[in-house]
């Protein structure tokens, strides 16, 4: 087990995509462990460690919501675009031809706590120790910087991410004290190093709070 760090995060909107629904965006009930791992990445990330997601909390009430909005049912290919570039040639899509309409199911006022620690990888090298990894990664959080903006599933659905520590004051959960709900089958992360396979868990909520550590030893492939 390496250094672990407790965090909030929330935010006006969120979208965590179930891969099933192949034309319309339709969010999870809660924020996925890939999801909470790409936030604390978009503050502190390096080769030489890897995050782990150990325990979500859902904070505020689960509410859907949804809008309409027009988009592009393609994208431009890489190729035409750095040939473009290459020429010094304009390049450019008519939104009129390819437009689409799309319907979006998403969370609204989203608040949740994060459990997470870190382990070093095979990339650690004999600088990489936990404690340097640990004190940078607390300092960058403290200090609000990030790699780029967290995110709650979509670049447009910004997130705001706080460290917490234990004079820090935590709301309690809407949950807290209802018992056990079952989500259902949820997107545990992406194996990388097997040809992107998706692996999922069951993610059961017990007074609010999902054990993603214990969850994680029947991940399904």
């Amino acid at each position: 087990m390496g250094y672990g760090i407790h965090i909030l995060a929330k935010g006006p909107r969120a979208c965590f995509t179930r891969p099933e629904m192949k034309s319309e965006r339709v969010s999870y009930d809660c924020i996925t462990p890939s999801a909470a791992r790409g936030l604390i990445e978009s503050v502190y990330w390096k080769p030489a460690i890897r995050w782990h997601i150990d325990r979500i909390e859902v904070l505020n009430e689960i509410r859907f919501d949804t809008f309409r909005r027009n988009e592009l049912g393609s994208k431009m290919p890489y190729q035409n675009a750095k040939k473009a570039m290459d020429k010094g040639a304009e390049i450019h899509a008519i939104a009129s031809e390819d437009r689409q309409q799309r319907a979006t199911m998403y969370l609204k006022d989203v608040a949740y706590v994060i459990d997470a620690h870190f382990e070093l990888t095979d990339k650690a090298g004999v600088e990489d120790t936990v404690e340097k990894h640990y004190n940078i990664a607390l300092r960058r959080f403290r200090k609000g910087q990030c790699f780029n903006q967290p995110v709650f599933g979509c670049r447009e659905f910004p997130a705001d991410v706080i460290l917490l520590d234990s004079t820090s004051e935590i709301p309690k959960s809407h949950y807290a004290g209802s018992g056990k709900h079952d989500l259902g089958f949820m997107l545990y992360d992406i194996d990388f190093e097997h040809d992107m396979e998706p692996m999922f868990y069951r993610a059961v909520m017990e007074d609010g709070a999902i054990d993603v550590a214990r969850a994680r030893e029947e991940v399904l492939r």
